[in-house]
């Protein structure tokens, strides 16, 4: 997110903006193949061959990396893993540890999944850690030291995959899911038998809240004992409805959704086919960008100045991969307890989709535990709730039998 209140409006109002742009640029036609990051040049990152002789969640390579300012008296590790795509085929990805010099062997294990509103892969956890970009530094460091000085061992996995695919929101549950398998089978980090949980806001709740659902069937082993997860954007398609054509200030964000979309679903959305000049030009200043250059890339622009056509919002694939990455509509379940929070008065999210699908946990049986936290903006929720969602986590670590409030 940006660091101003106008900066972090304009990274989630772009989750609902990027659906026009989605529709407009859909519609067919023949054009540019989909751009994609830059090659990597740390071999550590790059994609192995042979993936899908490895097991989902399975470490390929692990590597100790210098100590961090931000979280004194903690040992930094990367660990590289297998994982799935979208569409079910294996790549790799890198989960951040850290580990806190005062706790135990198997100790618990948070996941913390990290806002990121980017398609440039250094925008990632796992450099932006090591980045002296002041944009480009972890935010939620506060409440992760929290976690850290309770003993908690830390994973900040790279949830956007190796293509950045911002707005793939199901991809986010996927790779957390498999880094946490990964982290508990490196016995340098000590956490092969630990409780785990999950925590996140925002983005970062979306890849949280996808890993919570996907849990019991994709990763049933698991045992995650609790999860936070924050101003959810829960149905991405329902976000757009409420936004119009009109030129936005986030619009760079928005179309850095869809070409993030375009990279996990080429088939299904070839958004760069349907790009005028002027949107090859954007696409190519901000393929590699983070937040705030894909913000200026954008900023008060249309979908409707970046696309050849203007035969919107009529493409049922658009709207069947929106439907996809959507919490609301996905039919499964958690079975682990949550912990929810938001502002009612957020205008960025649509706060009837976060009362559904918590109606709906309720209903099968899932304890929830939904807190209102009434604030001026987005961002500032994030703040106000963190501290009770460290401490519902504490509590389930501790054996505590979740409250609810459905």
């Amino acid at each position: 997110m940006g660091r101003s209140r106008s900066k972090g409006l304009s990274a989630r109002a772009a989750c609902g903006v990027f659906i026009a742009c989605i529709a407009v640029a859909s519609a067919g036609g023949a054009g540019a193949a989909p751009i994609y990051p830059a090659s990597e040049a740390d071999p550590f990152y790059v994609q192995p061959q042979n993936l899908e002789s490895s097991a989902a969640g399975q470490p390929i390579a692990i590597r100790p990396m210098p100590p961090l300012l931000a979280f004194p008296d903690t040992d930094v590790w990367q660990v590289k893993y297998r994982t799935t795509n979208s569409q079910g085929s294996p790549i790799s990805s890198v989960s951040t540890v850290l580990v806190p010099h005062d706790r135990t062997a198997n100790g618990p294990l948070l996941s913390y999944q990290h806002i990121i509103n980017a398609l440039g892969p250094r925008c990632a956890p796992s450099r932006t850690l090591y980045s002296n970009d002041p944009d480009l530094q972890i935010k939620e460091a506060p409440a992760l030291n929290l976690a850290l000085r309770r003993g908690w061992t830390v994973a900040l996995p790279d949830h956007l995959g190796p293509n950045s695919a911002y707005g793939a929101a199901k991809l986010g549950g996927y790779i957390t899911l498999d880094g946490i398998r990964a982290v508990q089978q490196v016995p340098e980090l000590n956490v092969a038998a630990s409780p785990v949980a999950l925590a996140g806001y925002s983005g970062g709740g979306m890849a949280s809240a996808w890993a919570a659902a996907l849990a019991p069937t994709y990763a049933p082993e698991l045992n995650i004992v609790g999860v936070a997860e924050g101003g959810v954007p829960m149905n991405i398609g329902k976000m757009a409805n409420g936004l119009g054509m009109q030129p936005h200030p986030a619009f760079g964000l928005a179309m850095a959704a869809a070409l993030g979309l375009e990279r996990e679903y080429p088939d299904r959305l070839p958004i760069s086919e349907q790009l005028n000049d002027r949107g090859l030009a954007m696409r190519s200043e901000m393929a590699n960008a983070c937040t705030n250059g894909i913000l200026a890339a954008g900023a008060g622009r249309s979908a409707t100045e970046v696309a050849k056509t203007t035969n919107l919002m009529s493409s049922p694939q658009a709207w069947e991969v929106l439907d996809e990455n959507s919490v609301e509509l996905y039919p499964g379940v958690p079975s682990a307890p949550i912990f929810e929070w938001h502002s009612p008065t957020d205008v960025l999210i649509p706060i009837d989709s976060i009362e559904t699908t918590i109606a709906r946990y309720c209903a099968a049986g899932v304890q929830v535990q939904s807190e209102l936290f009434p604030s001026p903006d987005h961002l500032s929720t994030a703040v106000l709730g963190l501290p009770a969602a460290m401490d519902y986590l504490d509590a389930r670590f501790r054996g505590d039998p979740a409250p609810s409030n459905c």
